[in-house]
């Protein structure tokens, strides 16, 4: 007899198996809402309904520049996104309704980038666990859920079930 999952591996692998519906070509993101232990929904990055997403059009790629604190100066560092994809927590988030949301922990394969950050900060929900980090924003994002008072962690030892992992392309 095998042993039982913990439902922290139970949704993480739910929000794994989300994440193979995407389309992108850099990163295969997975959410997943639970309120107790009860699945309220799930959602991947992709793009819009109807639109052609990066494996059909490419990647819509944009360049940034963020002033960060480094040992006592300030560095300019450049990133690059594409914005083509709803993010799956943006996705999970448009459909899954505010009432659910209230008290809730949402399970996502990697780190909350900033933007999705601030939108479940104001979502309801109490709790973010994730599995891969997201290094272009991680301080941001810690300290931002610190405030809010979010409990925030990584599932460190987690492996994702067969088949489900993407290569990550930053």
């Amino acid at each position: 007899m095998t042993a039982r999952k913990d439902w922290d591996t139970y949704f993480m692998d739910m929000a794994y198996m989300a994440s193979t519906r995407s389309q992108c070509s850099r990163r295969h993101v997975g959410a997943v809402l639970v309120q107790g232990k009860k699945l309220l929904g799930t959602a991947y990055n992709g793009a819009p309904m109807g639109v052609p997403d990066c494996s059909e059009a490419g990647c819509m790629l944009v360049e940034e520049y963020e002033l960060v604190q480094k040992e006592g100066g300030e560095q300019v560092v450049k990133k690059q996104r594409c914005i083509r994809t709803i993010h799956a927590e943006q996705n999970l988030l448009l459909f899954t309704d505010r009432e659910d949301r209230e008290g809730s922990v949402v399970y996502v394969t990697d780190q909350p980038c900033w933007t999705c950050a601030n939108m479940l900060a104001n979502s309801g929900i109490v709790e973010i666990i994730f599995h891969r980090p997201y290094p272009k924003d991680s301080e941001k994002v810690q300290t931002l859920m610190e405030r809010k008072g979010i409990r925030f962690r990584r599932l460190e030892h987690y492996e994702p079930p067969a088949g489900t992992l993407a290569e990550v392309q930053n």
